[in-house]
């Protein structure tokens, strides 16, 4: 009489309980056949209706037969079958230092972003989305790999915490493995259009092995290093500012002591040859040309646009770079309409030059930075209402984050030219304190994605790595450590909890921080086992240069470390102690067994940020022309 009684789904179809009469027996099994049913989907991650399914049980209990609970089932299943294996569009939309607090949706009322709000009204918006790494070429490099950046070499050790050159041997090895990568091989068109900072070539200038094309990209345009202040002909140095001020002062001395002999010698006050004072002139002369070759020209070197393997403009246009970029990606888009496509847009804003067109000038109410703001959140509104206008709203997992928190050090005669944190403290550069690395996280995909709903649960640039290879129907690496976890399930509310219980904070190669999410308690635990000196003392940050410093004089050593409850203390404002918090040893005990576990997967591999890696090479530098006369224009 009950034929189901057999293997389903790898397990057994259990018996009803004795002494059921025949109706409650039919019902007991129609409501296993769709619970399991939708189980099954759950666990393949696949968007279970529940209340639909509950929905389905009410009219099939009345059924004398098991044929429409049958018929019900193979429809959910269908359904569901068809959802796991549609692969969306995904387009993945990445600022460059905003901060989290600088966003409607995340609290600011001062700053005007409708297009990004309403994305996150019309999707999932997450509150504890952190960046692996609190500068750009780490950050970015952890997001396009789902590793930690140190797994890779592209975090510093002691030196150099980012990429300085175009014509730098470093960038991301030719071995790591990108979800651009992947989703090519899936069948993906892939573009990215904007900031790349992964490197270029390692030893010839065409060699290109750290170029995006050589990283699963199908399509790049744009630019193959970042925004810096030496872009903009009116703004002061930015790459290596300090190095470069060094190199002058040393080279006025010697010319000064040069031209001291050379007086002397003529006034016969100094008994010295005219060939060997002529020898230490020609010196002179090639330790300045050996140094400004680079330093005297970083817009010409750094400020350039690729297309593809090309130099198509140096140095860049920048007033007309917003637009160009807008128009690239609204071009991808319909080029790839029939899909399925991944388009990484790598936006150039809110980076130092904050380089605005006159439309937005003194628009907002926070000056350049504001203005600057309120451009990107206008070009985001472009990209989508051109997903809109080709049909592909209901088809594309699109997802908005920023590379790490909002620059506080960036400041000039006017005022603030970085972003804003929020409540929470520190900024960019900070690995350790949550405003260097909380970042906004927000998804929308209309049918499979609640709308409106909002996760607080801890999750990481990383896990968008395995979260695209899944929906792209893909497989993660098996031969590597891989630190992000899909968000699928917590984003369509199957799960309820984040797959991280402990991240790990670092700042180069250096441990800052830990969090342990105490998944029964619900509390959140943060441990500080370095932090940087701000300065001027009691300041919110490392005033007076760039960023905060990973090692050295200018960090603290905590020893016990600081312990702070960020599921009640979120600002970091009062760390706790033994007197104020009953399980204070318990919590270090277990986070420092968890960071013990953690250091036996970390290996060593060759560091891209080795001074030899780092350094300008004339050899390696793109060009568009006949080097050292390089330069070209798109107009």
């Amino acid at each position: 009489m009950f034929p189901v009684r057999a293997q389903l789904w790898g397990g057994e179809t259990p018996g009803p309980p004795p002494g059921l009469s025949k109706r409650r027996r039919r019902a007991f099994f129609r409501h296993f056949l769709l619970r399991n049913a939708a189980s099954e989907a759950r666990r393949k991650g696949v968007s279970v209706p529940w209340r639909e399914v509950d929905r389905l049980q009410s009219p099939l209990a009345q059924s004398r037969d098991l044929l429409p609970a049958l018929v019900a089932v193979c429809l959910l299943l269908r359904t569901l079958e068809v959802k796991a294996h549609y692969r969306p569009n995904i387009l993945l939309i990445m600022a460059d230092d905003l901060g989290i607090g600088d966003l409607g949706c995340y609290g600011n009322d001062t700053l005007r972003t409708p297009n990004i709000d309403q994305l996150a009204r019309e999707g999932v918006r997450l509150t504890q989305h952190l960046a692996a790494a609190p500068l750009c070429t780490p950050s970015r490099a952890a997001f396009l790999t789902g590793r930690h950046a140190f797994r890779s070499g592209m975090d510093a050790s002691n030196g150099y915490r980012a990429l300085q050159w175009n014509a730098g041997s470093g960038g991301l090895p030719a071995n790591e493995t990108t979800f651009a990568r992947i989703l090519q091989q899936q069948g993906y068109t892939t573009g990215l259009i904007g900031k790349w900072h992964q490197g270029v070539s390692c030893v010839s200038r065409r060699d290109h092995c750290h170029h995006p094309l050589n990283h699963g990209f199908d399509h790049f345009y744009g630019m193959p290093f970042t925004l810096v202040n030496d872009c903009h002909p009116e703004r002061p140095a930015e790459v290596d500012a300090g190095l470069r001020a060094q190199l002058w002062l040393y080279t006025q001395v010697l010319a000064l002591g040069v031209l001291t002999l050379a007086v002397g010698r003529a006034w016969g006050i100094v008994p010295m040859p005219w060939s060997v004072v002529l020898g230490l002139a020609t010196l002179g002369s090639l330790f300045f040309l050996s140094w400004y070759a680079s330093f005297g020209f970083v817009r010409r070197w750094n400020c350039i646009l690729m297309r593809n393997w090309d130099v198509t403009e140096q140095p860049m246009a920048l007033e007309s770079a917003a637009e160009r970029m807008l128009r690239e990606a609204v071009s991808f888009i319909e080029r790839n309409k029939q899909g399925p496509f991944l388009l990484f847009l790598s936006l150039l804003h809110v980076h130092i030059p904050l380089v605005t067109t006159k439309e937005f000038l003194g628009r907002s109410r926070h000056g350049l930075y504001g203005d600057n703001v309120e451009e990107m959140d206008w070009m985001v509104g472009k990209v989508l209402k051109a997903i809109e206008d080709n049909g592909l709203r209901n088809s594309t997992f699109t997802y908005f984050t920023s590379d790490h928190g909002g620059h506080l050090e960036a400041r000039d005669e006017h005022g603030q030219l970085g972003g804003w944190n929020g409540i929470y403290r520190g900024g960019k550069g900070m690995a350790g304190w949550e405003g260097g690395i909380r970042v906004p996280g927000i998804f929308r995909w209309p049918g499979v994605l609640p709308a409106g709903h909002v996760i607080h649960e801890p999750t990481s640039l990383m896990d968008i790595f395995p979260t695209v290879v899944q929906l792209g129907g893909g497989q993660v690496p098996q031969d590597r450590v891989i630190d992000g976890h899909s968000l699928l399930l917590l984003l369509q509310g199957s799960a309820r909890q984040s797959a991280h219980e402990f991240l790990f904070h670092y700042c180069g190669k250096h441990l800052h921080a830990a969090r342990w999410h105490q998944k029964d308690s619900g509390r959140l635990w943060k441990v500080h086992y370095m932090t940087p000196r701000f300065h001027p003392e009691g300041a919110g940050a490392c005033y007076g240069r760039g960023v905060c410093p990973c090692s050295g004089p200018g960090v603290t050593r905590h020893s016990p470390p600081l312990l702070f409850d960020l599921s009640r203390d979120p600002s970091e404002a009062h760390p706790l102690t033994p007197d104020s918090e009953p399980l204070h040893g318990a919590v270090l005990a277990s986070v420092g067994q968890a960071v013990d576990a953690h250091l036996r997967t970390v290996s060593p591999v060759p560091p891209q940020f080795s001074v030899s890696n780092i350094i300008w090479k004339p050899w390696l530098q793109p060009c568009c022309g006949t080097f050292p006369f390089c330069g070209c224009s798109e107009n």
